[in-house]
């Protein structure tokens, strides 16, 4: 993989209401975009790539790697952004890398947020990322970053009603007893804000809570990617799915209506 790390990758994501992409380069940021348009993902994406390629000067044959948001998130829109990924892969012969939409909102919002506050001497920041699911529920998941630079996850991406999450994290605070320095809740807080407030308010006496509105950027899937394609985690270019983490809602009613009609017939 030394080759592929010396090369532009070219990451993007259209798993929320914007199409975010960016090219990287060892680092360095060759050219960057945000779109929101998310009804129009699938008639824009690839004329999108293109633009930001050309504003970079970059063509396919520089690109050492492609990195895609999988989700979780809009059910189209992941299908859209992993089927471009792919196929540009193939096309194009290059190793693919899948990452979590919500992995990179919470890295990037973090690193965006973290800018305005003293460091912690010690303890994790715990970063909640958040999209709105519909019905009091989100998508999310839990990540940390360490006072000495380590990031990992502690709670697998999934969906999860906001006020159960609220709950569940102000227990694991009150558990751990300081080891925790700071949390932050990163992304689509219009809907949410009240629940997150409410999980500042349970832990205002241990813990600091940041609350940040962030739109995801594709430099958080390019750095991710940087990292998933070091370690060797290359994806199957042919097999990649997003991560849906529940049936969209019109195959969850066909399934229940199937199950309803199974159960009365027999």
């Amino acid at each position: 993989m030394t080759e592929h790390n010396e090369r532009p990758i070219l990451a993007f994501d259209t798993s929320t209401a914007a199409f975010a992409a960016a090219i990287m380069d060892r680092g360095s940021i060759l050219g960057e975009m945000q779109s929101f348009a998310e009804r129009n993902h699938s008639v824009h994406i690839i004329t999108h790539v293109k633009q930001l390629m050309t504003d970079a000067g970059v063509t396919a044959e520089d690109i050492g790697a492609i990195a895609v948001g999988s989700g979780p998130g809009s059910y189209t829109g992941m299908r859209i952004a992993v089927a471009a990924a792919k196929t540009l892969a193939w096309v194009w012969n290059k190793p693919l890398v899948s990452v979590s939409s919500l992995e990179a909102i919470a890295y990037g919002g973090w690193y965006h947020g973290n800018v305005a506050v003293d460091q912690a001497e010690s303890g994790e920041d715990w970063i909640l990322p958040i999209i709105d699911a519909r019905r009091g529920q989100v998508y999310t998941g839990g990540y940390a970053m360490s006072a000495d630079g380590q990031w990992r996850s502690f709670a697998a991406d999934g969906v999860r009603l906001m006020e159960d999450w609220v709950e569940r994290i102000a227990g694991e605070v009150d558990e751990l007893s300081g080891q925790v320095k700071r949390i932050w809740v990163i992304g689509d807080l219009t809907i949410h804000e009240g629940e997150a407030n409410r999980l500042r308010t349970l832990c205002e006496e241990k813990v600091e809570v940041h609350l940040l509105s962030y739109e995801l950027e594709g430099r958080a899937i390019a750095q991710l990617g940087q990292h998933r394609l070091q370690a060797g985690e290359i994806g199957d270019t042919h097999g990649l799915t997003p991560n849906y983490t529940q049936l969209a809602e019109a195959e969850a009613n066909l399934l229940r209506a199937k199950q309803q009609g199974e159960a009365k017939s027999s």
